[in-house]
């Protein structure tokens, strides 16, 4: 399925996020997403990102009208129409020249609203038990239930041996 910049890129930004590690550099994250922050992030910066990431699990973890509506209104978010790089034109949630942190707070809020508009069934974590990880679900049917195919491997292969342990015993 294809989103808007917005609803897709920021939406699974906001995922990398609530999966990233604690120690993990987020300015490398930003980069690795294609998202370009200008500069570099201080410590302070990386705390209030750590704290976001927390805000942006609970979303994931029971996406709803009022969990994304408090991201938003959160956010130091002013909607503008940008047409850098010769691109065309597109919403902007931040100045550009906003601190990298207000920046990601508003991409990320203004993504997770837009998916959960166009299609709120797209915000997922992984329905593996011992699995934390959280996605946004792309697939052409909307029916993902698992982070990634080595989880949904697992939980099969479970079933499979608890069939075959049944039949057996």
């Amino acid at each position: 399925m294809h989103f808007n910049p917005y609803g897709g890129l920021a939406a699974e930004l906001a995922a990398r996020l609530v999966n990233s590690s604690p120690d993990q550099d987020l300015t490398a994250l930003l980069d690795e997403a294609g998202y370009r922050p200008i500069g570099t992030m201080t410590p302070r910066q990386t705390t209030e990102l750590r704290r976001w990431t927390a805000r942006l699990d609970t979303v994931f973890r029971a996406p709803g009208v009022d969990p994304i509506n408090s991201l938003l209104a959160e956010t130091t978010s002013r909607p503008y129409i940008s047409t850098h790089d010769g691109r065309a034109p597109h919403l902007h949630y931040a100045a550009e020249d906003a601190p990298i942190d207000e920046r990601v707070k508003a991409y990320t809020a203004a993504g997770l609203a837009e998916l959960y508009c166009a299609a709120p069934g797209r915000i997922g974590q992984c329905r593996r038990a011992d699995c934390p990880r959280v996605f946004v679900d792309t697939s052409r049917n909307g029916r993902r239930r698992y982070c990634s195919e080595r989880c949904a491997g697992r939980v099969n292969v479970a079933r499979h041996r608890a069939r075959a342990a049944r039949r057996a015993g």
